[in-house]
């Protein structure tokens, strides 16, 4: 099967969203996405862009992303988080993942990154073995902790 990868341009967005609306189908939240293509444009492509995004291209289409923005470690500085990394279904399997995830870890490399990190649902076994197949370590004894915009609200409503 024959790939491209390569930086997203801001006219990829309507086809990102729908690779991210796709996933969240897949991880049983499919009414959780709440951003919009208009987002995507400005937030990855604006004057301050938020993200950086790579697509995996098969016949002009894009069938995988993964996105990526810059964190930073009080332990190990620099570094970058992939938020997504995307392949739709049909084409999970046949090498777009790898080259997705190889594309940001080259990435993270040539920008000097002391940690690339990411999370991973714990009952997506696929996506486990895959990770821990190419040497990442799923770290099992970290809970993800997160404040949602109504929890941001009420947290502020208290102080």
């Amino acid at each position: 099967m024959s790939f491209t990868i390569r930086k997203a341009k801001k006219e990829d967005m309507p086809q990102v969203l729908q690779l991210i609306n796709e996933l969240a189908i897949f991880e049983k939240e499919p009414d959780a996405v709440e951003i919009s293509v208009t987002d995507l444009e400005h937030d990855g492509f604006g004057e301050f862009p938020q993200f950086e995004c790579f697509v995996g291209e098969i016949d002009s289409k894009i069938e995988g992303i993964a996105l990526i923005y810059n964190r930073y470690s009080t332990w190990k500085g620099r570094a970058i988080h992939l938020e997504d990394l995307i392949v739709r279904e049909a084409f999970r399997g046949k090498g777009l993942g790898t080259a997705l995830l190889n594309e940001v870890i080259k990435h993270g490399h040539n920008l000097g990154v002391k940690r690339i990190n990411w999370e991973v649902l714990d009952w997506n076994e696929p996506a486990i073995a895959f990770y821990e197949k190419k040497g990442a370590k799923v770290m099992r004894d970290w809970d993800v902790v997160q404040l949602s915009k109504q929890g941001i609200k009420e947290y502020i409503s208290k102080l």
